[in-house]
């Protein structure tokens, strides 16, 4: 995965940067107020941002792909952290949401949990999160060679509810990419640990 894009990054950008986010974006920032702070994990090169800002919130990309963090540093003109979301440590931020915009389809059922309890580390008590996942079962390997994995809403709502999230909002959509893929899209609201 992390060749692709290392590699391809100026054709990935192509694919998806022009793709109109509102429909996924406006359901979580009902929830946000103006100058909230946004983290944009797995942000590409930098179309969410550049919506979020434009919008009046304060933004911060997380990627790893150097060539999409430069271009998501040119496109929305905000810090763009480069790392590797499973190793960094996420609890020495604290902002007030968080966006997995398809940011964790690559990562493996049984790592899952972990990587998402890391990345939401730095979310504040109360905090917003928006996550999207493809609906489906085990996984499957594009042409490109990038391995998917892929949900069922109720394994989802379990792992949120063990690391205190609570589901605001809901919806499946067709991808604007590929017509045969679902998009499961929550938001939630992080609340105390039970």
């Amino acid at each position: 995965m992390e060749d692709y894009y290392r590699h391809h990054y100026t054709a990935y950008h192509e694919k998806t940067f022009h793709i109109d986010p509102s429909s996924f974006l406006e359901p979580l920032v009902r929830h946000l107020k103006a100058g909230d702070t946004v983290l944009d994990v797995g942000c590409g090169s930098g179309r969410d941002l550049c919506w979020l800002k434009a919008h009046g919130f304060n933004v911060t990309g997380f990627e790893r792909s150097t060539g999409l963090a430069i271009l998501a540093r040119k496109r929305a003109g905000c810090e763009i952290i480069e790392g590797d979301f499973e190793v960094f440590d996420f609890s020495k931020l604290n902002v007030d949401a968080i966006l997995l915009s398809g940011a964790l389809v690559h990562v493996t059922h049984d790592r899952f949990e972990a990587v998402f309890e890391n990345i939401v580390s730095g979310l504040k008590g109360g905090g917003i999160l928006l996550v999207s996942l493809k609906q489906g079962y085990g996984s499957s390997t594009n042409a490109d060679g990038r391995q998917f994995y892929f949900w069922q809403d109720l394994d989802l709502q379990d792992i949120f509810k063990r690391h205190a999230f609570r589901r605001i909002d809901f919806h499946m959509d067709v991808s604007k990419v590929n017509e045969t893929d679902i998009w499961l899209s929550y938001i939630l609201k992080k609340g105390p640990r039970v």
